[in-house]
């Protein structure tokens, strides 16, 4: 992808289950050095949990500075229903922002049922989700260009 020394991108990442946020901050920012992103062009804004990354996000889109807003997060299935309820809210609201402001919302909240299988795609090197969300901005970046 050429070009992308004037785009900025913000990140919006949960301070709950660091070791998942962190990780997938530290791949996504690899990524997108390696396509020319340089880290003074992203903005990361940490946020308690995941319930609140979509405000944050729709604050991000008022702005209208940013080309991509990116999320990350861990959400473990515990024995009550609160999982369901924060992955559901957290995906909705992120996508209501995607729509109404037009900018994508790239959405790595990771929503398991075993705490590894978070840790795993946050740090393996194949489909790892930090690379992926910086691969998937720059395409939608570029394709929201052409049409």
């Amino acid at each position: 992808m050429k070009n992308n020394k004037d785009i900025k991108i913000a990140i919006v990442s949960s301070l709950f289950r660091p070791e998942v946020s962190r990780n997938l901050e530290k791949n996504c920012l690899a990524e997108l050095k390696k396509n020319g992103v340089d880290k003074k062009q992203v903005t990361i804004i940490k946020v308690p949990g995941s319930l609140e990354i979509p405000l944050a996000v729709k604050k991000l889109a008022k702005q209208n500075k940013y080309r991509a807003i990116i999320t990350f997060g861990a959400i473990f299935k515990g024995t009550t229903y609160h999982f369901e309820q924060i992955a559901n809210e957290c995906v909705r609201g992120c996508m209501e922002v995607s729509l109404q402001y037009e900018i994508p919302v790239i959405f790595e909240v990771l929503a398991v049922y075993n705490p590894q299988d978070a840790i795993d795609r946050a740090t393996r090197k194949l489909e790892n989700k930090g690379t992926e969300a910086a691969t998937t901005a720059l395409y939608m970046i570029n394709l929201l260009k052409k049409i």
